[in-house]
């Protein structure tokens, strides 16, 4: 085990006694050094939680070491939000995404857990990281992108953005009409009024959960709406007009795959 300590001036050398909770401060050590001491392999660590707890017996204790060791380093994929969720291609080169259980949310104290949602994206699409100061701010729940093809967003929100009377099972039906539902949102996914540029609208109904989907024009976006728990589900699929021209049916099939539950 290691912890940076840059700074330190003095050494805490475990004695016989710090197998019953006292601590002697013996050596003094250069400053800018780290303090390094030596434990036998008679130990046994608890990682559940920190600091580090080690319990020994007092005759194998000869020295500590305070610098970062691989085994005490957390692993990338277990960090916050970067938890992977795709599956291997299929025999079309598709790979579906699935928000993993394990996944953070900073969606608020609270809330019911979160309802996995589900989609599928062409094996050269990669997950970015997502940012608070994205558009759509700690709502982005996660994000795509292909440079040939265009980017992916998933937006969760409360549904206590549209009434506090929903509950915790609301219903895309029960938030409101379609028109009420882009009205409010399409703003935040685009970055502009979407008045006037709601190209076709559609509702569809996959494993009884109802689904509105939209088709925008200036720039090319589509998105998929529907609700689950105390949450509204948002999936929005955006092209430039050279990705649009080549690429549209292909957006089409990422936006009509995304399920919740």
């Amino acid at each position: 085990m290691t912890v940076s300590t840059p700074s330190v001036t003095t050494a805490a050398i475990l004695s016989t006694s710090a197998f019953f909770g006292r601590l002697n401060r013996r050596t003094k050590c250069p400053r800018g050094r780290s303090a390094k001491c030596q434990v036998s392999p008679s130990f046994t660590t608890s990682l559940t939680r920190l600091p580090l707890i080690l319990s020994v017996r007092p005759s194998t204790v000869t020295s500590i070491s305070l610098l970062p060791t691989p085994e005490f380093q957390m692993p990338l994929t277990q960090l916050a939000g970067r938890i992977p969720g795709l599956s291997a291609p299929d025999v079309n080169g598709l790979r579906t995404y699935r928000r993993p259980d394990a996944k953070s949310g900073g969606h608020g104290v609270g809330w019911s857990p979160m309802t996995p949602y589900t989609f599928k994206v062409p094996q050269d699409w990669e997950e970015v990281p997502v940012s608070i100061a994205d558009l759509g701010g700690t709502e982005i729940d996660l994000r795509f992108s292909s440079p040939q093809e265009g980017n992916i967003s998933v937006v969760v929100a409360p549904v206590l953005r549209f009434s506090s009377t929903l509950g915790d099972n609301a219903t895309i039906e029960a938030i409101g009409t379609p028109e009420k539902v882009i009205t409010a949102f399409g703003p935040e996914i685009t970055g502009q009024n979407v008045e006037g540029k709601v190209k076709d609208m559609d509702v569809k109904t996959y494993g009884g959960r109802t689904y509105y989907q939209f088709e925008l024009d200036g720039p090319h976006v589509l998105i998929s709406a529907t609700a689950a728990g105390n949450r509204l589900y948002l999936m929005s699929v955006s092209a430039n007009g050279r990705q649009w021209k080549k690429f549209s049916q292909d957006l089409k099939q990422i936006v009509d795959s995304f399920r919740v539950g």
